[in-house]
């Protein structure tokens, strides 16, 4: 019997094992819970799995002071006020061309000219008959003066019967005959005279000067081509070349008529080029067109440049920015801004959320003066930047965010 229970003492209490097993794993199994849990919410803290929050934002930018009181805003292009298809009255032969695109031509300044050897001929022709016809004018005067004489000896030798009626008769036909031909030769002066003139102008048809001052936009005929002022004839050239007054550049626009009782004449306004998008230029509107597109419900209005800038060129495509008042000097440089509604105040500091890497990101910034619902930014953030607008209530440092469409 002892035997036997040294034996029942050198037994394995399995149950006894398997319970502490268990234990032991449950113990495992709660530390890992834990860790988990304190995992998680660290994570959680750190923003890593909470979710993102949405958010409206809006890109830093530089702006222009008369944005903040611009009534109204249109498209159009600049529009040369003075402009001329130079051509000949004549058709006629291009021998020379002296401009060429680009060319600033004075008034009367020679553009072109047609072949005129005719026209010359016929000039120095008519200069000859003038000579003539001068000539004749002054025999005829010396004949006028000696029938005179001839006629007043006659007449008193008459009266004394000293000579025959007849002598008398035939010198006073020759002196009246002298006096028709006195008038005949100056008729024929004045004549060829005229002539002459007509010559001087057919000669001056050949030669194609320039109306007003201008600049040639555009060289529509060369040399040897046929410059016809109908320019109906097959490969005959009606226009030798188009220019333009560029002192007389205007920006034409369309206004929509529901529009256009906020635009006067002489209001001031902005002018945009999109060929200079950094460069604005001040206008004053000089025109609203007493009519109407009923295609286009609009009205033209012309806007008229205060300073003349030699980049300014025909045809450039425009925006007019019509504005409740004039921009004072200060005003005339862009500054970098955002909405007051934008900005956060704290502990004395202004700040902004930007968004990086899809997170808010607190920055302090420092302000200047203030437009309208716009702020100056003069440091802290830079253009292109993209700054929370709302929900700015539940913005921290570091927020994960997601950018939503306003």
């Amino acid at each position: 019997m002892a035997f036997d229970n040294d034996l029942s003492k050198l037994r394995i209490d399995k149950e006894r094992i398997s319970q502490r097993q268990g234990k032991k794993k449950r113990y495992l199994f709660l530390s890992a819970a834990l860790l988990l849990i304190v995992l998680l919410v660290i994570l959680y803290l750190k923003g890593v799995l909470r979710p993102a929050v949405e958010v409206q934002v809006i890109s830093v930018q530089k702006i222009y002071p008369a944005q903040t009181f611009t009534l109204l805003n249109a498209s159009g292009y600049v529009v040369a006020q003075r402009k001329a298809a130079v051509a000949s009255k004549i058709t006629g032969r291009l021998v020379f061309l002296g401009v060429e695109e680009g060319s600033r031509v004075k008034k009367g300044e020679v553009v072109a000219r047609l072949e005129n050897d005719d026209a010359k001929a016929a000039l120095e022709r008519a200069m000859a008959d003038v000579k003539v016809s001068r000539f004749n004018i002054e025999q005829s005067q010396a004949e006028l003066d000696d029938a005179l004489l001839d006629y007043k000896r006659k007449k008193e030798l008459v009266a004394k019967e000293i000579i025959p009626q007849s002598q008398f008769d035939a010198a006073e036909a020759r002196y009246k005959k002298a006096k028709a031909a006195v008038a005949a030769s100056t008729a024929a002066l004045r004549a060829s005279e005229a002539a002459l003139k007509q010559a001087e102008v057919s000669l001056e048809y050949t030669v194609i000067r320039a109306p007003f001052d201008a600049v040639v936009l555009t060289k529509n005929a060369d040399i040897g081509d046929i410059v016809t002022p109908i320019g109906a004839a097959a490969d005959a050239k009606a226009a030798v070349v188009t220019i333009a007054d560029m002192d007389s550049l205007q920006v034409e626009v369309d206004v929509s008529e529901s529009n256009i009782e906020q635009v006067n004449v002489g209001q001031p306004c902005e002018i945009q080029l999109d060929a200079l998008p950094n460069d604005r230029f001040r206008g004053v509107v000089h025109m609203i067109v007493p009519t109407a597109d009923r295609t286009k419900a609009s009205i033209l209005v012309k806007a008229a440049f205060l300073e003349r800038d030699p980049r300014i060129l025909p045809e450039m495509s425009a925006k007019v920015a019509f504005l409740s008042r004039q921009v004072a000097p200060e005003e005339e440089k862009p500054f970098t801004a955002l909405p007051a509604s934008s900005l956060v105040t704290h502990d004395r500091a202004t700040l902004v959320f930007v968004v990086r890497d899809n997170r808010a990101l607190k920055t302090v910034v420092h302000l200047g003066r203030q437009l309208d619902t716009l702020v100056e930014i003069l440091n802290g953030v830079e253009v292109g930047d993209q700054v929370v607008i709302t929900p700015l209530d539940k913005m921290k440092n570091g927020v994960k965010v997601r950018v939503t469409q306003e």
